[in-house]
């Protein structure tokens, strides 16, 4: 990853899938850096064919297969008038805050040496949460569901689904190929007249 001078302006537009998603420092399968987590909010600042170059809140940039993020849509246009539909966004800030307290005792107890990483992976196994915070706005994802909800402060409403009513779970799209399996590498292609070299 690279940082950049900070992140100012940051406005997430998509997270990281559930699986976590591989990242690298250039559009090149040769570069490989760390991997991001579950559930992290991020900006798509830039496509290169499959290419993706994403920013984190605390300012590290990098290249995934943008096809795998999650889209975070900005808020439903409601033209000021209410939404139709509204649920308590309590119970999910809820779980959200309690997950996330779990996770950061689990990791206290990795640091300080009181639980080795065994222990760490028992405390937090099963733990999910998903929370985007901006401003006035927020993103919750419903596990149980698999929704992701938006709200206000007020209510949330139904964002996005995961799949429509009836419609079988398509497969999981192919992690982006690792150089060492002898697969082609994406090939970056620009666009006529996009002024790209």
């Amino acid at each position: 990853m690279t940082s950049t001078t900070g992140s100012a302006g940051f406005h997430p537009t998509h997270v990281v899938p559930r699986e976590g998603l591989s990242a690298w420092e250039e559009p090149d399968l040769s570069r490989p850096t760390a991997a991001l987590d579950p559930f992290l909010p991020v900006q798509l600042l830039s496509r290169r064919g499959e290419w993706g170059e994403i920013l984190c809140a605390n300012g590290w940039s990098a290249w995934v297969d943008a096809r795998l993020l999650v889209s975070v849509p900005e808020p439903p246009p409601t033209g000021g008038r209410p939404t139709s539909r509204s649920e308590d966004p309590l119970p999910l800030l809820v779980h959200g805050a309690e997950a996330l307290e779990r996770y950061r005792q689990a990791a206290a107890d990795l640091a300080s040496g009181s639980a080795d990483t065994e222990a760490f992976r028992r405390a937090t196994r099963g733990l999910r949460a998903g929370i985007v915070v901006d401003g006035e706005s927020v993103w919750l994802y419903e596990e149980a569901t698999g929704r992701w909800m938006y709200g206000d402060g007020t209510g949330l409403v139904t964002y996005a689904v995961g799949e429509g009513p009836g419609v079988p779970a398509e497969p999981e799209p192919p992690e982006p190929p690792e150089p060492s399996v002898g697969h082609e590498p994406t090939r970056i292609v620009t666009p006529p007249g996009s002024g790209g070299p």
